[in-house]
């Protein structure tokens, strides 16, 4: 069971997807993430009170965990959804933020002397490509031909703020909170992010919603499969690994996220597409083998 719980996590990470393509047009992407957040705040209240969940000591750990999810809820996804509304393409977009393996592996050698081998920094070469291969594939139209969007370079430092934030917030975590308690921990790491997407929203979007069956499944879709059980899964990752353990995952989000779209939404896969996934599984296996 514990073996299976990377690949899991990758499943449910990439099944954001599907919330995002139903419920976006219904809602503004800020205002859409803070009503995703509020509603993780509440049950997750309700479920750490009956079930008396301890919670983080002292001011430091709620400052800790807050800053973690700040960063790794807050900015990532909150720069992901602006980048694309922006017009940046989802495809430019993803091979950005896709960096991050990359990213957190020559950060954590250096900030937290995690040794990596050759064999590792191979695994994490052959991933990116693997990545840019299905992006390349998939959201071709984004790299200069023609788009529904068109080109949008506005929205590239949103998605550079992305990567950052996803970087900063996963060594961040490892580093200075890596062991909490779930339940709690995603109260405390859901606050801080409502409060400055809700701030963001309140300042760039119009506040309007419309309350269509496809908008309700996908805000429950976003809230318990993604937030509670993808987040919490992700926690138990940073915990229980290294940081670049970790961040090699989500080289396998979007490959695993073009299958879904393959088999729910009949998206076309290439052979190009499927030579990434083999290449991406190769490289994060190359980098989680001890």
């Amino acid at each position: 069971m514990r073996r299976a719980i990377p690949l899991l996590f990758v499943l449910l990470w990439s099944t954001g997807f599907i919330g995002a393509r139903l419920g976006l047009p219904h809602a503004p992407p800020l205002l859409f993430l803070v009503l995703r957040y509020a509603i993780v705040i509440a049950v997750m209240t309700g479920v750490a009170l009956a079930m008396r969940a301890p919670w983080p000591q002292g001011l430091r750990a709620w400052a800790a965990i807050g800053i973690a999810g700040l960063l790794v809820h807050g900015l990532y996804l909150g720069g992901v959804f602006i980048a694309i509304g922006q017009g940046l393409p989802a495809g430019v977009t993803s091979l950005v933020v896709g960096l991050q393996p990359l990213l957190t592996a020559v950060v954590a050698a250096g900030w937290m002397d995690e040794k990596l081998d050759g064999r590792r920094w191979l695994g994490l070469v052959l991933g990116f490509a693997g990545v840019g291969l299905v992006v390349v594939q998939r959201f071709g139209a984004g790299f200069g031909g023609p788009d529904e969007t068109g080109f949008g370079p506005r929205g590239l430092p949103a998605a550079v703020l992305a990567l950052l934030a996803i970087t900063a917030g996963t060594l961040f975590q490892k580093r200075w909170c890596p062991s909490f308690d779930w339940r709690t921990g995603l109260v405390v790491q859901f606050i801080p992010a409502t409060i400055a997407t809700a701030i963001a929203a309140l300042l760039t979007e119009p506040l309007r919603i419309e309350w269509t069956g496809e908008f309700a499944f996908a805000l429950g879709w976003l809230v318990f499969v993604l937030s509670l059980g993808a987040v919490s899964l992700l926690n138990h990752l940073i915990r229980s690994g290294s940081a670049v353990d970790a961040a090699s995952l989500f080289y396998l989000v979007p490959p695993s996220t073009a299958l879904i779209a393959w088999a729910l939404f009949d998206e076309r896969l290439s052979g190009l597409a499927l030579a990434g996934l083999v290449l991406a599984g190769i490289g994060v296996w190359l980098t989680r083998r001890r």
